[in-house]
């Protein structure tokens, strides 16, 4: 059988997620605790407690999803030998799969999303941008809806046949949820999102990213990873780093990464992380590719008994 390993982005955190993986399982603790010495914060504290109510701050939801990823990852790989033909994630986890594939290490993974989320927050301050995901359209009827409204919207991340979702200005998108409703889509969900990512705002954020991405030395991926932004593997280091610049304020390809996928014979996908919003994604690209979620011990159990 050949599969294929995914993570999940921001979106499918939760408060005490991993505590039951965590009670039996050392390597989730071991990767919160790397995480948190490059954070100078309990990292595990904040996913378990969320006392502040910090969980959702993007520079904080970034790092935390980065680590639950590679836990469940080397809790899986503990326990038996994988040989996965592609690695892949959406949005920021895009950035765990480079971290499962031997690209950067885990320290750095955890220092660059942690960047990545303050320069996020800082190019567009809370309460000006939005993000809403938009149902039962075609792509092309988001594209171009987006196109004709006064401000800046986009088209940012094509996660499913009939649903795309839209970011930018919250101006722009409140214009764009209406125009969308009124063009027959069958349900426009506003995100619970501080920054619109995937858009043309991220540019600024994107400059400084690529200074960040300068100074750190990167190796070839172990196991393939396709990209968000053209949903095939990277020739060089150099393209990676490139391609991880592009992708804050490019869109999220998922349909197309999962389609390339199949189109290499993988039969099966894992979802590597909390919850379970690319399986749910994933039926309604093609339903005949299996998605095995890992997020506890039971989910754990079946896909050991699959692999």
């Amino acid at each position: 059988m050949s599969y294929a390993f995914i993570f999940p982005g921001q979106g499918s955190q939760s408060v005490g997620m991993l505590s039951e993986l965590a009670a039996s399982n050392p390597q989730v603790s071991e990767v919160f605790n790397e995480a948190s010495a490059v954070l100078g914060y309990d990292l595990w504290d904040v996913v378990q407690n969320d006392s502040e109510g910090k969980l959702n701050q993007t520079d904080i939801t970034q790092p935390a999803m980065l680590a639950a990823g590679i836990a469940v990852y080397r809790t899986l790989i503990a326990q038996k030998s994988c040989a996965p033909v592609f690695m892949a994630g959406h949005s920021l986890g895009e950035y765990t799969a480079l971290v499962a594939s031997g690209v950067m290490t885990l320290a750095q993974g955890i220092e660059l999303v942690s960047e990545r989320g303050r320069l996020m927050q800082s190019a567009v301050p809370e309460g000006q941008g939005a993000m809403a995901a938009v149902l039962g359209l075609e792509d092309a009827q988001v594209v171009s809806l987006c196109e004709q409204v006064d401000g800046i919207v986009e088209a940012v991340n094509f996660n499913s046949p009939g649903q795309v979702v839209i970011a930018g200005n919250k101006a722009a998108v409140e214009k764009a949820i209406a125009a969308a409703t009124e063009a027959g889509a069958s349900r426009v969900v506003p995100l619970p999102v501080s920054v619109p990512s995937h858009c043309s705002l991220m540019k600024p954020a994107a400059e400084q990213l690529a200074k960040k991405l300068e100074g750190m030395t990167f190796n070839m991926p172990a196991v393939p990873v396709l990209h968000n932004v053209q949903f095939s593997e990277a020739k060089d280091t150099d393209e990676i780093k490139a391609l991880l610049v592009q992708q804050l304020y490019r869109p999220v390809q998922w349909v197309e990464i999962v389609n390339a996928m199949k189109q290499q014979g993988v039969e099966s996908l894992y979802e590597l992380g909390p919850g379970k919003v690319l399986m749910g994604l994933n039926r309604r690209i093609d339903r005949k590719m299996k998605v095995q979620p890992v997020f506890d011990d039971a989910t754990l159990e079946k896909a050991l008994a699959s692999l």
